[in-house]
């Protein structure tokens, strides 16, 4: 594949637009590093609900030691959001086919050293393997990534979040045409496509795909051949050993890696599903992730699950 100049970027005005195959445009912020030959090249894909400026910092940070990094909000989130979110039908899918693919060819065409990675947390660990393009990775580090069965949910909440995702939010969907979830302060607001399928997603994800479709996504999903290194925090009710586990194994053709994480590793009481993406671990979890995503090596090798 033939290299492209990189766009012009900065750090006060670093935006891009990313062209969908079915004309659909993506938001998004590239941070080209310093370095003459960078580290390598780092797409950072968000959770289900979550702007991709929060992942800006860490972005910025990996930009600093030596990686060219792509953020991006997924269609229907931030800046990748249309005029009118009601009755908009974006998927998952829509997300993994259209906008990951497309994030992950625009990166491909501006790369200009060292591996093409993936950071990808919650949602975004799982949906590169949906995309087509998604043999050009050369490796990926998630966390908590799973796709939101409610079964994998930690058990002492599980009740609380059935209710919650899979009760209330497909309720409040079909009332409003898309999901609020800003003026509930559950995340962003989603389009009803993605909320549906979160609230209605069983234990295994193909069968959210048209029957006809479903050997079509486990190929796409077995033909990833990256390494993968997966991160499990011990307190995240969401991203649960057993959830991490069954989005993994979808990954047959990977090479894959589960650690255990817990709070007092960083000196704190909790970490949740989100934390590690919170600048208070700069120092600490920000930093360990450098040996993986530059030299494929695993930062915490006795804590692995």
């Amino acid at each position: 594949m033939s290299r492209q100049p990189l766009p012009s970027s900065n750090a006060s005005n670093p935006t891009v637009s990313i062209r969908c195959e079915d004309g659909v445009v993506l938001g998004g912020h590239f941070w080209r590093s310093e370095a003459e030959r960078p580290h390598g090249s780092v797409i950072v894909n968000p959770a289900t609900g979550v702007l991709a400026r929060y992942y800006h910092r860490y972005a910025q940070f990996l930009a600093r030691h030596g990686f060219d990094v792509l953020t991006f909000d997924y269609r229907g989130i931030g800046q990748s959001r249309p005029q009118q979110l009601r009755g908009a039908s974006y998927r998952w899918r829509d997300w993994g086919e259209r906008d990951f693919d497309a994030a992950l060819r625009w990166m491909a065409k501006h790369r200009r050293n060292g591996p093409l990675t993936v950071v990808g947390h919650s949602i975004g660990g799982f949906l590169p393997g949906l995309a087509e393009s998604a043999p050009m990775i050369d490796r990926m580090l998630t966390v908590g990534a799973q796709y939101a069965w409610w079964g994998d949910y930690m058990a002492s909440r599980r009740l609380a979040l059935l209710f919650k995702w899979h009760v209330a939010m497909p309720m409040v969907t079909a009332a409003c045409g898309y999901f609020p979830g800003r003026r509930l302060g559950w995340l962003e607001d989603l389009p009803k496509g993605v909320a549906n399928e979160w609230s209605f997603r069983g234990r295994c994800f193909e069968r959210s795909h048209p029957a006809g479709e479903r050997q079509a996504a486990l190929r796409r999903m077995a033909a990833v051949k990256a390494p993968i290194l997966a991160v499990v925090v011990s307190d995240d009710e969401l991203g649960t050993i057993p959830a991490v586990h069954r989005a993994l194994n979808y990954y047959k053709g990977a090479q894959r890696m589960s650690v255990l994480l817990h709070p007092a590793d960083f000196g704190h009481d909790a970490i949740g599903h989100f934390g590690l993406f919170h600048d208070r671990y700069t120092d600490s979890f920000w930093a360990d992730t450098l040996s993986w995503l530059r030299e494929g090596r695993n930062p915490w090798p006795s804590r692995i699950s």
